[in-house]
């Protein structure tokens, strides 16, 4: 995502950018996730909604290889074992609907997978505001005290704690240092270290 999100940089402004460069921005929606390194540069004559379109079409395109590996290992294994257990699960994610639905299904998911899919497309406010969070757990027909997100961006976090769900961080984009600056009520290094039993034991 971060590589498609650099090659929009070189594509419409000749600039290079670091793929690194857009991990402060993440989980924050595509608008804040380009506008952010956009704002970095001063880049002249920056168009957010022509980024958005050719990030689009750039990311799109890398998922649609084959080999391109889309999921966190042990993603779909959990949510599957949390179907088992009879536990509800949803998507709420920053990402427009385009996005979430090709991840998704790049990823290995099928549609009885999720009880909810919720996108940034219909929210005004989103993470780390809590409105996408708190409309998955409406959804789903689960008090958000009863809901546990688990969660790689320090947005995502944010969002989880204002809409009063706990939290699992996840160090697949930031240090574990870094995760604990955003207090999650637990952290792992990888979603294979997370099982049903975590997200129950509260």
């Amino acid at each position: 995502m971060r590589r498609a999100a650099a090659l929009v940089f070189k594509q419409l402004h000749q600039l290079e950018v670091a793929p690194e460069e857009f991990i402060p921005f993440g989980g924050q929606g595509e608008e804040r996730f380009l506008g952010g390194v956009a704002a970095k540069y001063s880049v002249a004559g920056y168009q957010p909604e022509l980024a958005k379109q050719q990030f689009f079409a750039n990311y799109l395109a890398s998922i649609a290889d084959p080999d391109m590996q889309i999921a966190y290992p042990g993603a779909v294994q959990l949510v599957r074992d949390c179907r088992a257990a009879g536990l509800r699960t949803a998507v709420g994610s920053s990402a427009e609907q385009v996005k979430v639905d090709a991840n998704l299904a790049a990823a290995g998911f099928s549609d009885g997978d999720f009880d909810a899919v919720v996108a940034a497309d219909a929210f005004e406010a989103i993470k780390p505001a809590p409105d996408i969070f708190l409309a998955a757990a409406r959804m789903m027909g689960v008090a958000a005290a009863d809901c546990v997100v688990v969660e790689d961006a320090p947005a995502g976090i944010q969002a989880a704690k204002a809409a009063d769900m706990r939290v699992i961080g996840v160090t697949t984009m930031l240090s574990e240092q870094e995760m604990k600056q955003h207090s999650p009520d637990l952290l792992r290094d990888a979603i294979t270290h997370i099982n049903v039993c975590d997200l129950t034991s509260w």
